[in-house]
């Protein structure tokens, strides 16, 4: 039996010898390796974190002590000790465990998480509840370096220090978020000495003092005892040691018997603590090592060589139509600024960033600052397109309705991964997007039903003359051939597909593609159907819809998104405000729910959003009377 294999929980960690756990380090690698290989997942995080999760299981009695990791991309070692191993071959499948931190599956997970830079701020919130219920166990945040570029860490921090809680932070520093960090922070936190520089710098100088007449042996001393203020002020210490933490660091992260060895230094604190210990991304697997950036978020692959079990159907994804015509517009108008929050590969911009490197800017994991940053380009006449995934651009919604939306500023905001996502689960399906910025006044808000459709509304998009949302799904288009020089859409224009008398079918977005499907399907039971493609969430084309619900009365609204607000809200409220009643009205969307972690199809039959869901809504308003 190996030693992972006699793991059942936290405490039988402790029992190991110091050699043991290395031995236990190496096996975890492989089971991670070997299940992230067929599922997917984040893999190069996890690896670069085994023996700090091996130490702090350690050190600490976990679960009274609450351990926090920041968006759990790192946890898979965490949940192989804590009782998982045996559910560990469904990670991230349907039905299966979460790629993420979940409470509601492990009492070991301190805290729910998916989005980045919220350890620090949750971590302090369960220390003060602990101290109010006379609760003395230790609070852990395990916080990444890229994480540290979202202002939410230092808003975390400051009242960390000014309360002077005993939080346990632990910045988990590989010089890596997703993609390469960028920023002044960045570039601070990697001011980082060997332990071999800093040997030599400091023989030399003491060398030097020790030469000095008469009073060269005082002022050696002096100098020793001054040596870690020094050392504090060469490295990122003075800017934790500013928000009253202690520091410690920086460390070997993958050093067992220094990172046991410190922890049982530094647990329970009287104050704030700051461990900075440095890793390596993709430790152990040199495929990940080399590139970690495509080994942040994998799908499946081969082990021996690292490439991707995947096939390709030719069709080039959302992602990439959108990057190849960010760059075809930005040929001709010189005014097109791409902006990203740490993702230029996830949002298809790296080419651009190549071919215009002063017009593309990541500004790291921040997206509140993408935006405000974006509206003050557009408030000189530039047009900056803003692509962020759906489920982040939540996090900087004040930002869109104060700073774009008040003045009108003609900022483009790319929204990929709209709708469901897939295996990541709840925190990154982007379901909430229409309802989070239909409500704005001035926006404009449109979905395309095809890759040919998205070319044209970034046309649309970028020549408009105020804030424009377009939003498109994960995955691949449908395989329509993209005009050479797609010409722009009318805004709040849709377009009439199917014409049929039986039943009205109003979709947008990816649904369109069902709606189309379910039309077809339902020719064979002699039912017959109008589909409009809206296009528009917002304007909405209320000529056409009004006229053909006006004539058809029974109505089909299709949206992959949840109901409570969405596109189907927007055309009630439509026809109500028009005073059009005596009508039939089948609404398909998420229910008031958050969606679960499985792949895009399974989720779409089983939450009744997929072209089935269409055909039985059809035959069942087919078969009703309206009185």
């Amino acid at each position: 039996m190996s030693l992972l294999e006699q793991i059942k929980i936290s405490k039988d960690i402790k029992q190991l010898s110091r050699q043991e756990l290395k031995l236990l380090a190496r096996e975890i690698r492989e089971r991670i390796i070997d299940v992230v290989s067929k599922n997917g997942g984040h893999l190069a995080s996890s690896l670069g974190a085994v023996e700090l999760t091996l130490a702090i299981h350690t050190v600490f009695d976990l679960p009274n002590d609450t351990l926090i990791w920041d968006v759990g991309h790192q946890s898979y070692a965490h949940k192989l000790i804590t009782g998982r191993n045996d559910q560990f071959d469904s990670l991230r499948e349907y039905k299966g465990i979460s790629g993420f931190s979940k409470i509601k599956e492990s009492a070991y997970d301190g805290f729910t998480v998916g989005h980045s830079s919220t350890s620090i701020s949750a971590g302090l919130g369960i220390c003060y509840a602990k101290y109010l219920n006379k609760d003395d166990s230790d609070v852990i945040s395990v916080i990444g370096d890229g994480s540290l570029t979202a202002g939410l860490a230092y808003e975390g921090l400051n009242q960390t220090g000014d309360l002077k809680r005993n939080l346990i932070v632990i910045l988990n520093d590989n010089d890596m978020s997703i993609s390469h960090n960028v920023g002044a922070l960045s570039s601070f936190l990697s001011r980082t000495f060997s332990a071999k520089s800093l040997q030599s710098i400091r023989n030399q100088f003491g060398m030097f003092l020790k030469s000095l007449p008469k009073i060269g042996d005082d002022i050696y001393n002096i100098a020793k005892r001054s040596e870690e203020s020094f050392k504090t002020f060469i490295t990122p210490g003075m800017l934790f040691e500013a928000f009253n933490f202690d520091y410690f660091g920086p460390i070997d992260g993958h050093n067992l018997d220094h990172l046991i060895d410190i922890l049982t230094n530094i647990k329970n604190p009287k104050d704030p603590v700051l461990l900075h210990v440095t890793t390596i991304k993709g430790k152990g697997y040199k495929p990940a090592e080399k590139n970690p950036v495509y080994f942040h978020g994998v799908g499946s692959f081969a082990v021996d060589t690292g490439k991707s079990k995947q096939k390709s159907n030719g069709i080039p994804s959302y992602t990439q139509v959108f990057g190849s015509q960010m760059i075809k517009l930005a040929k001709t108008n010189e005014k097109i600024i791409a902006v990203t929050a740490a993702m230029p590969e996830g949002t298809g911009l790296i080419e651009f960033s190549t071919l215009y490197p002063d017009r593309f800017f990541d500004v790291g994991i921040a997206e509140q600052h993408a935006v405000t940053f974006s509206a003050g380009l557009a408030s000189k006449g530039l047009r900056p397109v803003v692509a962020i995934y759906s489920t982040f651009l939540q996090r900087a919604f004040d930002q869109i309705l104060h700073d774009v939306c008040i003045d009108a500023h003609p900022v483009v905001f790319a929204i990929d991964r709209g709708g469901i996502v897939g295996e990541d689960g709840p925190t990154h399906h982007g379901l909430f997007d229409f309802s989070y910025l239909r409500c704005m006044p001035n926006m404009t808000i449109m979905a395309p039903k095809d890759e040919n459709e998205l070319a044209r509304m970034l046309v649309t998009a970028v020549n408009h003359n105020g804030p424009v949302a377009v939003r498109y799904p994960r995955g691949t288009g449908v395989g329509v051939q993209i005009e050479q020089n797609p010409k722009p859409i009318e805004i709040g224009k849709a377009q009439v597909m199917d014409d049929g008398e039986d039943v009205l079918i109003v979709a947008i977005g990816k649904s369109v593609s069902d709606a189309l499907i379910a039309s077809e399907s339902i020719k064979d039971q002699g039912i017959r159907s109008t589909v409009i493609n809206a296009r528009f969430v917002k304007p909405l084309d209320s000529d056409v819809i009004i006229k053909h619900v006006l004539k058809i009365k029974k109505i089909i609204i299709v949206e992959d998104h949840v109901l409570d607000g969405g596109f189907g809200s927007a055309v009630l409220e439509m026809l109500a405000d028009k005073g059009v009643t005596n009508i039939l009205v089948k609404r398909i969307g998420i229910n008031n729910k958050f969606v679960e972690h499985g792949p895009q199809d399974v989720l779409r039959r089983d939450y009744g959003i997929d072209s089935a869901a269409v055909v039985n809504a059809a035959v069942e308003l087919h078969g009703s009377k309206i009185e």
